[in-house]
């Protein structure tokens, strides 16, 4: 017998959400993560090419799909904060990396158009990743495209009017959810039957739902099943005593865009930057979950795997 709850959303229309034995076994165990939660460095796998600055990251069986951005002239704007042509666009090429469980490169898809050369974070539907490519600026454009992970090859699909940093894939009701620069504003994309964008002419201003939590700047997410997307990313801080950054996930139902989970990831490098700088992947496995990062730039880029015991999956 199935069980539902009803909730009331943000925007007064009812909510109905999974009992937690209906959910799937990656949301369930992802709803049971608490602050306590043990988490257990696996391995370190370094990557044997330059991979740029990383930026999202897709596990799909036993290869890794990583986007990142080759800068080869870093945006400057030396009169502070200006708009449209004045700024300076800086120049690069963006990259999908494919890649071996023993960090060896197995295709280099090039990716973007003009200045628009950063790659966000990723996801996968099931039979495409979609990633968006922007401009290294707030309040710019973006393409988002579709990529077949077997071929690697890039389909455009289409361009909006602002910078999105990363992108989900909702599988159970067709959308693509997009969020821009710090993942400030949500947009929720409609796909038809044939995979077109049905609502991708909406102007932002009319499209944009808020983001109502301040907790992490995402970087990187991941569709969970059951309506519910994983952020994550970091939240940077001033001190008397010097900057401070603090790694974080946060789970969202995307029916009402609003978090149901805030996790502290409080795992540091060795340089002292959190594990949740940029790429993030996360899987679920017998006694809980798999959660991998690559947090460094360049010649310096590792793979970091850690399980986090959550104990034997409770949803369907």
């Amino acid at each position: 017998m199935l069980l539902c709850c009803a909730f009331v959303s943000a925007t007064g229309t009812p909510r109905n959400n999974p009992a937690p034995g209906n959910r799937t076994p990656l949301a369930a165990k992802m709803l049971a993560l608490t602050a306590k939660t043990p988490w257990r460095a696996v391995d370190s796998v370094k990557l044997r090419f330059n991979a740029h600055h990383t930026q999202g990251l897709v596990k799909i069986g036993d290869c890794y799909y990583l986007s990142t951005v080759e800068v080869i002239r870093w945006p400057h704007n030396p009169g502070g904060n200006v708009s449209g042509a004045e700024r300076d666009k800086g120049e690069g090429k963006g990259h999908i990396f494919k890649f071996d469980s023993e960090g060896r490169l197995l295709a280099d898809l090039p990716i973007g158009r003009g200045h628009a050369y950063h790659p966000g974070g990723m996801d996968y539907d099931g039979r495409y990743l979609w990633v968006p490519v922007t401009e290294y600026l707030p309040h710019s454009y973006s393409i988002i495209y579709k990529i077949d992970p077997l071929t690697m090859t890039a389909t455009e699909v289409f361009d909006y009017d602002d910078s999105i940093g990363a992108i989900v894939c909702n599988t159970d009701d067709r959308t693509l959810v997009g969020m821009n620069w710090d993942a400030r504003d949500f947009y929720h994309w409609t796909l038809d039957g044939q995979g077109s964008v049905t609502n991708a002419d909406v102007a932002p201003k009319e499209l944009a739902v808020e983001n109502p939590s301040f907790y992490v700047a995402f970087q990187d997410g991941q569709y969970l099943g059951d309506y519910l997307m994983l952020g994550s990313g970091l939240q940077g801080f001033r001190t008397p005593a010097g900057d401070l950054r603090l790694g974080g996930w946060e789970i969202f139902d995307l029916r009402d865009n609003r978090p149901v989970r805030q996790i502290p990831v409080r795992i540091w490098l060795p340089s002292g930057g959190v594990m949740t700088n940029n790429p993030c992947a996360v899987e679920s496995t017998p006694t809980g979950l798999r959660a991998y990062f690559v947090p460094e730039d360049d010649d310096k880029a590792t793979l970091y795997i850690y399980d986090i015991e959550t104990g034997p999956s409770q949803g369907r």
